[in-house]
């Protein structure tokens, strides 16, 4: 899937951590895919959601998948990254023209409710009985 990169999207904050779990995890995400992947923030933070669009241009990506770290469907991954991607809010898919080539953009569903997720919430639990 070198032709497909991943957007990997995070709500942004005022404190550093927020950024650094977002890059980490990218790079974590990276090393499972081949195509070029990069992280962008809905506010706060840079690069917002249109310069990490922007970013993809050189790549050769034919599509590009948003992916946002939130656990559940709200307002953000409802409206406001659709509007951000200027993909439709409904079938949450559209294109956007990066380094003068238009480029597919879908935006993915938020983590929801995974095994690996529930694993990952008993871990903490128990790290903090530590």
């Amino acid at each position: 899937m070198k032709d497909v990169g991943i957007l990997v999207l995070g709500h942004g904050s005022s404190l550093p951590y927020n950024r650094e779990l977002v890059e980490s995890l990218a790079k974590m995400i990276s090393k499972n895919h081949s195509g070029p992947v990069r992280t962008a923030y809905l506010n706060m933070n840079h690069p917002d959601i249109k310069e990490g669009l922007a970013s993809f241009a050189g790549t050769n990506v034919e599509k590009i998948v948003a992916l946002p770290l939130f656990l559940a469907h709200g307002v953000h991954t409802r409206q406001d990254i659709p509007k951000e991607l200027g993909v439709d809010e409904q079938k949450r898919r559209g294109s956007a023209s990066i380094g003068g080539k238009e480029v597919e953009v879908i935006c993915a569903e938020p983590l929801g409710v995974d095994e690996c997720i529930a694993a990952l919430a008993c871990k903490r639990a128990e790290e903090a009985l530590r």
